[in-house]
């Protein structure tokens, strides 16, 4: 392996975000209702802002840098203060989200990263120690795919350390196959495949009141512990106490949201 080789193998690895700045009508809208537009583009916020979170506290253990693989093409000042540091930025506003996400992937490899990762932006609560795994598991710049499932059929996280297209080639996304799909890409490339635990997103009603009610440090059943979550939990908090959402998250009488 020559010189420039080993740099690359050794390069941190990068994560981004596939985020989009916060816009009522365009963000988060599968949460509305029982949400308003409004809401569900200041809870994009707060996600985005747990996200960057949870990737700078991860970054403390192992060499990770932080970036957002973002659009609309425009908007680039919105997400300058969602960090201590402000995340790289990586244009990535196309028709298709399989082109949105390998857009992320060259430009982290671009940057000189060793590997490369997408992460989604409905898990403010991801365990911090996954971010890690996934960053190891692609330490030294080795060839194969770590990917988390989602409990919907997606995924919230997928790393490589080189730039496999057909990866994100012929998926069905936003749907229920999209996980399975991504394995059989990975099959055809003959490539090694490392899973991590599933995790949920926050993607509907349902899923954002299990979120609200969920006590902050709990241990998933893999034994993780979930990231605390400071900005969505705190805006959930206040949001509860002073409005009415708290009813229009629990329609049915033999549900209650826990606001404490």
């Amino acid at each position: 392996m020559n010189a420039a080789a080993n740099a690359e193998s050794n390069g941190p690895c990068g994560i981004a975000v596939m985020a989009k700045a916060s816009m009522p009508g365009r963000t988060k809208t599968r949460l509305v209702p029982p949400l308003t537009f409004e809401e569900a583009a200041a809870l994009n916020t707060v996600f985005l802002k747990d996200a960057f979170a949870n990737i700078a506290e991860a970054s403390r253990v192992t060499p990770i840098l932080g970036f957002a693989a973002y659009g609309p093409i425009g908007e680039e000042a919105f997400f300058e203060n969602l960090a201590e540091t402000s995340p790289g930025l990586i244009p990535a506003a196309f028709p298709n989200f399989g082109d949105c996400l390998f857009a992320g992937i060259e430009g982290m490899l671009a940057a000189g990263c060793s590997s490369a990762c997408v992460l989604n932006a409905d898990t403010p609560d991801l365990p911090t120690e996954y971010l890690v795994r996934i960053a190891l598991e692609l330490a030294g710049g080795r060839d194969r795919v770590v990917i988390g499932p989602a409990d919907d059929g997606g995924y919230y996280i997928l790393g490589i350390s080189r730039a496999h297209r057909r990866l994100f080639a012929e998926i069905d996304w936003s749907t229920e196959r999209v996980f399975s799909q991504t394995l059989e890409r990975a099959a055809e490339l003959k490539l090694e495949v490392v899973t991590l635990p599933a995790w949920n997103d926050i993607d509907d009603a349902q899923s954002l009141l299990r979120f609200a009610n969920r006590v902050d440090g709990t241990k998933a059943a893999s034994g993780a512990r979930p990231f605390v979550a400071p900005h969505s939990h705190g805006h959930l908090r206040k949001r509860l106490h002073e409005g009415d959402l708290a009813r229009r998250l629990t329609p049915s009488s033999d549900l209650r949201v826990n606001a404490a």
